[in-house]
């Protein structure tokens, strides 16, 4: 039975008339920029993690790229973002602004075009989440 593997890192082509050589960048940077990208929409509470990155932020280091995976297939980029919103936003609204802020901040970045930018929300938020000193 043969697996699907999926590429280690993403091929990009430089824009312009030189060719200096080829650029390729790992899949865990775009999950990092697209994970920041949706961070930062005013609406979005946290990302979802899994039980390692929720023992790991525990131990005090800040994980950028969870809640985001990254697929990269012959149709193109796919990115699924999982987040928790907070309660009383617009789900349709703020999920439209995740899916643009993801897709233009991963443009801008690294001029890859992104075949679909989908958003699971996991959860809702009630009330804010007070850091405990």
């Amino acid at each position: 039975m043969a697996e699907k593997t999926a590429p280690t890192y993403v091929q990009m082509k430089p824009k312009g008339p030189q060719n200096l050589g080829n650029i390729e960048v790992a899949p865990e940077v775009l999950e990092i920029i697209a994970s920041i990208a949706a961070s930062d929409i005013e609406g979005v509470a946290s990302m979802r993690g899994n039980f390692a990155s929720g023992v790991v932020e525990r131990l005090g280091k800040k994980v950028h790229n969870k809640g985001v995976k990254t697929e990269l297939s012959n149709d193109g980029l796919m990115i699924d973002i999982y987040c928790v919103i907070n309660y009383g936003v617009s789900i349709p609204k703020t999920a439209l602004k995740i899916q643009e802020q993801v897709r233009q901040t991963l443009e801008n970045m690294t001029s890859l075009e992104t075949q679909e930018v989908n958003v699971h929300i996991t959860g809702v938020q009630f009330e804010p989440q007070h850091e405990v000193e």
